[in-house]
Formats: C-alpha cells, sequence, structure tokens
C-alpha cells in the first residue's frame, strides 16, 4: 500500500492497520516509533542506508563560480549539528559522495571542518568579502521533504550566528517535481537533494555527479550527468579516471581512481555531502523474519504472521 503522506503511514501503522512501515517517515514519527518499540509495542530495525543528501552547486552561477566562495560554504556546513539538532541521531555525517559503507570512501571534506567560521572568513576575505560587502546566495531545498526544510533553516541560523553578515542565505523552496525537471536549466544557485544509487558500487556515487560527455572548463558542461544534476562541473580529468574506473579489474588499482576523484571533489567542489541516511524498518509484534537489507529492501521471502 502506498499512503499520500508520511502522516498517513505513521497513523495506519500506529493503530494496526498494517503490518510494516518503510521509508519516508518524518523525525519526529521515527523516534515517536522507537519509543513504541522499546516499550515493546512492536519492532524496530535500523540499518545504515544507502542514500546520501547533499548540495549541488552551480557553477554558471555567480559567485558561486569562484572556488573560494564553494569552500567557504563547504566550511561552514556543521554535519554534527544536523545530526543532534534535526535528525535526533537517525543520520551519519557524510564527508564525501561515497557513504562510509563503501570500503572506497575517502573522508576528503573533513578538512573543511564543520561549522568552521575561522576557515570560511579567510577563504571570504581573499574572494574579496567583508561585512560591509557580504556574500549572499540563494539556497533551494524541495518544500515538500519537511527535514530538507529543516536543515535548511539550521544551516542559515548556524551562519548567521558564527559569521553574522557575511555570509547571508536566502533561503528558497519548490516543490521537487518542479525542482527535478527545472535542474538542468540553472536556475538554482544552490539545491539541497539526495541520491538513492541503482547499484551498491563507488561508480554509482561518483559517475552520476561528476561525469560530463559534452562541455569544456571554459564553457562547464553541456550534456551529461553534472549538467543533469544543475552543476555543470567540467574536469577532463574526472572524465578520464571514471572512464578508467569502469575497465578496470584490479580493486586496489581501482580505489586510487576513487581515491583520486573524491580528491578533485573536495578541491573543485561542485557538490558538498551532508549526510548518509539510516533506514527504519518497523514491524507488528505479529510479524517474525523482519529485516533490512544493505541494498535498502525489505525480503518478503522470510516474513510470517
Amino acid at each position: 500500500q502506498f499512503f499520500s503522506s508520511s502522516a498517513n503511514l505513521f497513523n495506519a501503522f500506529r493503530t494496526g492497520a498494517i503490518d510494516l512501515a518503510y521509508q519516508n517517515l518524518a523525525v519526529d514519527q521515527i523516534r515517536t516509533l522507537q519509543e513504541g518499540a522499546t516499550a515493546q509495542k512492536w519492532q524496530a530495525i535500523a540499518k545504515a542506508g544507502s542514500g546520501i543528501d547533499y548540495i549541488t552547486i552551480n557553477l554558471k552561477s555567480p559567485p558561486l563560480d569562484k572556488l573560494e566562495v564553494r569552500q567557504a560554504i563547504a566550511a561552514m556546513m556543521d554535519r554534527p549539528l544536523l545530526e543532534e539538532r534535526v535528525f535526533r541521531g537517525q543520520i551519519e555525517p557524510l564527508y564525501s559522495l561515497i557513504p562510509a559503507t563503501l570500503n572506497m570512501k575517502d573522508p576528503v571534506f573533513q578538512a573543511y571542518g564543520d561549522g568552521n567560521a575561522t576557515k570560511a572568513r579567510e577563504l571570504l576575505t581573499q574572494a574579496g568579502y567583508s561585512e560591509t560587502n557580504p556574500l549572499k546566495v540563494e539556497f533551494w531545498y524541495r518544500s515538500n521533504v519537511v527535514n530538507d526544510q529543516w536543515a535548511a533553516l539550521t544551516l542559515k541560523a548556524l551562519i548567521k550566528k558564527r559569521l553574522g553578515n557575511l555570509m547571508q542565505l536566502d533561503l528558497k523552496s519548490i516543490e521537487s517535481t518542479t525542482a527535478y525537471k527545472n535542474l538542468d536549466k540553472g536556475v538554482y544557485p544552490m539545491f539541497l537533494l539526495d541520491w538513492t544509487p541503482d547499484f551498491l558500487d563507488a561508480d554509482n556515487y561518483i559517475q552520476p555527479f561528476m561525469e560530463c560527455s559534452k562541455g569544456s572548463v571554459k564553457t562547464g558542461c553541456e550534456a551529461g550527468s553534472s549538467f543533469l544534476q544543475g552543476s555543470f562541473y567540467y574536469s577532463d580529468r574526472a572524465n578520464q579516471l571514471i572512464d578508467q574506473s569502469r575497465k578496470e579489474l584490479n580493486p586496489d588499482i581501482r580505489k586510487q581512481i576513487f581515491k583520486e576523484l573524491q580528491a578533485l571533489l573536495g578541491q573543485d567542489v561542485p557538490f558538498i555531502p551532508l549526510w548518509q541516511s539510516k533506514d527504519y524498518l518497523f514491524a507488528q509484534k505479529w510479524i517474525q523474519g523482519a529485516s533490512l537489507q544493505i541494498t535498502q529492501k525489505v525480503p518478503f521471502w522470510t516474513l510470517q504472521k
């Protein structure tokens, strides 16, 4: 059964109308269901998920075409704060597009720190910004995703508290269906999005973001993955490495290729990884064999009433 809102799914499970509840529940709803599981009203199964949330940055949209600006924004992202204040421990901080569950990951964004106002101020000063000439940038999120709204509001408040007027986020929202249709049109300077892989390999966290099939350093990406993401990132080296990784059979060599790709990601900042999801499956007491796979699949063949 599919439900039109997380509230309907939540209520249907709590009243026993359905046997299992999975995905798209809000933070408070998950916390309430976890408390119910602790009180032995039902079962709760949690596992590190394969989905990630990140910011896509439009490199064609001034002032985000300046590297120092993108790096300063990366330095101000405070993942532990989001984990604690917004998600109440229901996510894991993410420092690369490749999640921590894969051995190819290299947490390159740890170099920027979390909410690192000192580094951000230094970078913005280099880029010519000051309290009297502040950085102003639009930050878009999906209006129908409650968690994204809270994350955006939290980051804006954090930046205001630690940088004063030096960096100013102008929050804007739009319904997700409309957003996805317009990403490749370049209308959004920064957008908070999520990604679920088609298969569990490092390639599926890098190629759909950094690959560009047509473009140049001067024009940016004109066709390909980064174009569709609304980033328009172009790198000859990234394209070469992605192509090489898809032909390489030696896992050790392949790991080095992805290490270099992640180094490019951290250096050029076309995307900013924020958090890795945790998956939660809730099952009624009369259900046996409920479990979650790392692929985010629920194996139905193990279930019994």
